[in-house]
C-alpha cells in the first residue's frame, strides 16, 4: 500500500518536474512570502534588526522599516534566507534567480498544485521520500527523447489510464527477479 501510494505520488511529481512546472523557489526566502510558512518545532523568538549581521541587514534593507511588526517566524525565515543567499556562489545565485522567475511566471493554480504536492511529499515517511527521489533520479537519467515521450503519454492519459500505468509498473516491479 505504501509502495503504491508513494509510487503514485512519485509519478505525479515526476510529471510536474519533467514538464518543467516544478520550479523550486530557490530565490532567498525574502523575495516573496511563502504561501505557507515552514513548520517550526518551537515558536520562533523575535529577532531584533540589530541582531542581524551587517551583510544580512544590507540584503534585507527593504524590510527595515517594518521589521519590528513582522512575526517572529517570518523574521527568522528572512534571516535564514539571507544566510543561504550570502553562502551561494554567483552561478548558484543566477540559477536561483532563473528558478524564481520561472516560479513567478507560473499561473497561480499551478503554483497551488505544486504547493499541495510538496506538502504531500513532506507528509511521506523518510523512506517514502527517498523512494520518490530515487524514482526522479531514474527518470532524469533517461534520454531526453524518452522523457519527452513518457511526459507526453502521461499528460494525455485520462485518470483511469494513469492508474492503469501505475498498476502495470507496480506489477512489473513486483515480478522482477530477486524480489
Amino acid at each position: 500500500m505504501i509502495r503504491a501510494r508513494s509510487f503514485a505520488f512519485a509519478v505525479g511529481l515526476l510529471a510536474l518536474v519533467a514538464a518543467g512546472r516544478f520550479a523550486q523557489a530557490a530565490e532567498p526566502a525574502f523575495a516573496e512570502p511563502p504561501a505557507t510558512p515552514p513548520q517550526a518545532a518551537a515558536p520562533a523568538a523575535p529577532l531584533g534588526w540589530e541582531a542581524l549581521r551587517p551583510d544580512q541587514q544590507q540584503l534585507l534593507e527593504r524590510f527595515h522599516s517594518q521589521w519590528g511588526e513582522l512575526p517572529a517566524p517570518r523574521q527568522q525565515a528572512l534571516a535564514r534566507g539571507a544566510d543561504r543567499w550570502l553562502d551561494m556562489d554567483p552561478a548558484a545565485r543566477e540559477q536561483a534567480r532563473d528558478r524564481f522567475r520561472t516560479w513567478r511566471e507560473l499561473p497561480e493554480d499551478q503554483r497551488a498544485l505544486i504547493r499541495r504536492r510538496y506538502e504531500q511529499f513532506r507528509s511521506l515517511s523518510p523512506q517514502e521520500q527517498a523512494e520518490v527521489r530515487e524514482k526522479f533520479r531514474a527518470f532524469s537519467r533517461l534520454p531526453p527523447e524518452r522523457r519527452r515521450e513518457l511526459r507526453k503519454r502521461w499528460q494525455q492519459a485520462t485518470p483511469e489510464q494513469r492508474q492503469e500505468m501505475r498498476e502495470r509498473l507496480r506489477r512489473l516491479r513486483n515480478n522482477r527477479p530477486g524480489r
